[in-house]
C-alpha cells in the first residue's frame, strides 16, 4: 500500500456524492417515516464504513492509473458499476420519486442505489490491492445495504 493523493478515489466519491448532494431535494415521500425505523447496529455500520471508505479512497495511491495490464480490468469494472450507479440516478430522478424507484433493482441487481457504489469501492479495493479499502467497504456494505434490504422489505408489506 502506498500513501498519497488517490485522483481516482476522489473521481468514485464525486461519482457518489453529486447525485446524494441532489437527492437531498429529492426525497421519496414518506423518507422520513422509514428512517426512523433503521436498525442502531446497521446505521453505526454504515456511518463507519462511510467515514472509512472516504478517507482510504483518498488517502492511498494505489487506487491511480498504472501501465495497462490484466488487472486494469478491475479499474475498469469498478468504474463500469459506477457509471450505472449514475444511470439509477437518473432514472430515480426522472421517476416519480416514490419508495419503490428509490430502491429499486437494476439490471438484476437489488437495491441498486446501495448495492452498486459498495461493489464499485469494493472492485476498486482489488484493482489497488489495498486491503484497508477492502475492510472499509465490507463495514459500509452490512450496514448500507442492510438498511436498504430492510427498507425495501418494509415498503413491500
Amino acid at each position: 500500500m502506498k500513501f498519497g493523493f488517490s485522483y481516482v478515489g476522489l473521481i468514485f466519491l464525486v461519482m457518489l456524492m453529486l447525485p446524494n448532494i441532489i437527492w437531498t431535494k429529492n426525497q421519496p415521500e414518506n423518507y422520513e417515516k422509514y428512517v426512523v425505523n433503521e436498525n442502531k447496529v446497521l446505521l453505526a455500520f454504515e456511518r463507519i464504513g462511510e467515514v472509512l471508505v472516504s478517507c482510504a479512497a483518498l488517502i492511498f495511491a494505489d487506487f491511480n492509473f498504472r501501465s495497462w495490464s490484466n488487472w486494469s480490468w478491475w479499474l475498469v469494472a469498478a468504474f463500469a458499476l459506477m457509471v450505472l450507479y449514475e444511470v439509477f440516478w437518473i432514472r430515480y430522478f426522472r421517476s416519480e420519486k416514490t419508495m419503490k424507484d428509490f430502491y429499486s433493482s437494476i439490471l438484476g441487481i437489488p437495491v441498486a442505489g446501495a448495492t452498486l457504489p459498495v461493489l464499485a469501492f469494493l472492485l476498486l479495493a482489488i484493482y489497488g490491492k489495498n486491503i484497508i479499502l477492502g475492510v472499509a467497504v465490507l463495514i459500509l456494505g452490512i450496514g448500507h445495504i442492510g438498511i436498504h434490504l430492510m427498507h425495501k422489505k418494509e415498503i413491500e408489506q
